[in-house]
């Protein structure tokens, strides 16, 4: 059974990763529909044989933020582009976002304003169907103003995020901690990802689980050369504390901290069943990272198979393959990782009493 189990997850593994890879090589992405001021621009006297489709648009999106870091809402950002006379405004939201959509390709041009302020300006060059995100817009204060603003720094926010997050409890019991059901959650700092690995390895709930299963490993006689009593189940319950304590701080706090990428699963929520199903399992091996954009999951990947190869340090010599078993438990991993990814998008949602109410359309 335990053999049958252990192939389904690896091949599950191997499906997702196999899949994954596939999609991001071969699936171009949908051509958006496009305005009235998306096509390229042709004058009169051009080539016929030059006329060609219109060019795709694409997508210009940033943040606002004061010399402290906090975020600034209801900033008047103006974008001029080359080929349109008209200016085009958006306010930032309540987290310092604004985004012009449908932008026709080529340079453009951002001025941002907001009362207490001085002006900001931004110019690049948008390539056709590019998603362009600039860099935070950093508004000074304005000479003649000494008016002092109060307001949240982006680490406070997340502070805030995560004191929501640490009150998730599947059944009111089972620690739910890396799962974030915001729709936008903002990044997260090296000491915050630490702070979530710490209180998620040292809770109680945590070491009832290893002993449970320290405890189902003795009955089966699993890793045999430990022994049995109360010396055997110390070593089984040891064992997989330390294989609890090198995942959760490897892949989910040191590796995201030097990666610069976001340990949680990002609930969807919205969409159709199989749109969050495929969405859950490439959660395996893609995730968000500090910049807001998505990449592959290394720290997951490698934080697997680093536990696994620290493993091989402290069970019995009959239990150990060498890189073999280290791979072997990496891919497993991959799969359990989207087994409960799929959870976490479908059921576990609706076992945590605390989760807060999900609204997609809170910006």
């Amino acid at each position: 059974m335990a053999v049958a189990f252990k192939s389904g997850l690896l091949a599950l593994a191997f499906f997702i990763i196999a899949g994954t890879s596939f999609c991001l090589a071969q699936t171009a992405p949908p051509a958006p529909a496009l305005g009235p001021d998306s096509s390229a621009f042709v004058s009169d006297s051009a080539d016929p044989a030059a006329t060609a489709a219109p060019l795709l648009p694409g997508n210009i999106s940033g943040t606002v933020v004061d010399q402290s870091g906090a975020v600034v809402a209801g900033a008047q950002v103006s974008l001029t582009e080359e080929k349109v006379s008209l200016a085009r405004q958006a306010q930032s939201g309540s987290d310092g976002q604004f985004s012009f959509p449908n932008v026709p390709p080529g340079p453009f041009h951002l001025v941002v304003t907001s009362g207490g302020f001085a002006a900001q300006t931004f110019s690049g060059i948008l390539h056709p169907g590019q998603i362009d995100t600039v860099p935070q817009i950093v508004l000074d204060i304005a000479a003649n103003v000494t008016e002092v603003q109060v307001g949240l720094t982006q680490i406070e926010v997340a502070e805030e995020q995560i004191k929501v997050q640490e009150k998730q409890r599947i059944l009111g019991a089972i620690p739910n901690f890396y799962v974030t059901y915001m729709p936008n959650p903002v990044p997260l700092t090296s000491r915050q990802k630490f702070e979530i690995a710490w209180k998620t390895a040292v809770d109680p709930v945590t070491g009832l689980m290893v002993a449970g299963a320290a405890g189902v490993e003795q009955a089966q006689n699993h890793f045999n050369q430990y022994g049995q009593g109360a010396q055997g189940y110390a070593k089984r319950f040891g064992a997989g504390y330390a294989d609890t304590i090198t995942g959760v701080f490897i892949g989910g706090a040191l590796l995201p901290s030097l990666l610069k990428q976001d340990p949680r699963y990002f609930y969807k929520g919205t969409g159709s069943f199989a749109s969050r199903a495929l969405y859950a399992i490439a959660f395996s091996v893609v995730c968000k990272g500090d910049n807001g954009r998505w990449q592959p999951n290394y720290s997951n990947v490698l934080g697997s198979l680093a536990s696994g190869g620290i493993s091989n340090l402290y069970y019995p010599a009959a239990d150990r393959d060498g890189a073999e078993l280290t791979f072997e438990n990496a891919a497993i991993g991959l799969g359990a990782t989207a087994v409960s990814n799929l959870l976490q998008e479908f059921v576990i949602r609706k076992l945590t009493p605390k989760a807060p109410k999900f609204d997609p359309t809170t910006p």
